[in-house]
């Protein structure tokens, strides 16, 4: 019986780190669905491009540097926040409400996913 148990421990065990790696792409994934489906324009080194354009950009950019993020905190932080190149901030820019930082809209649609799950 405690064999039995000692088998399941690590069978859990070896398993966690596969499903942490699937909810963190999970949840990167939905982050740029949810660009790519809003009505928010993207504010990208002082040029605006559509949503869909957006998404495209920033699955480029995660494609080129996905070795750098573990999770969806680092790819908002290290890959959807600023330009790699000029190092400033993206911005989010919806109807009806005010332009925000790229990297603050995007937590905040992490918050809300996690809150449902």
């Amino acid at each position: 019986m405690k064999n039995k148990h000692i088998a399941i421990a690590a069978l859990v065990w070896l398993l966690s780190p596969v499903a942490t790696a699937e909810t963190n792409e999970a949840e990167i994934q939905y982050l740029l669905e949810s660009i790519g489906q809003s009505q928010c324009a993207f504010i990208r080194n002082g040029k605006t491009h559509g949503a869909a354009e957006a998404e495209s950009h920033l699955r480029m950019k995660y494609r080129n540097g996905k070795f750098w993020v573990d999770d969806a905190e680092q790819f908002i932080e290290r890959i959807a926040s600023k330009s790699s190149w000029s190092k400033k901030p993206y911005y989010i820019d919806c109807p009806d409400t005010a332009s925000e930082p790229a990297g603050e809209w995007l937590s905040k649609k992490l918050t809300a996913l996690r809150k449902k799950i």
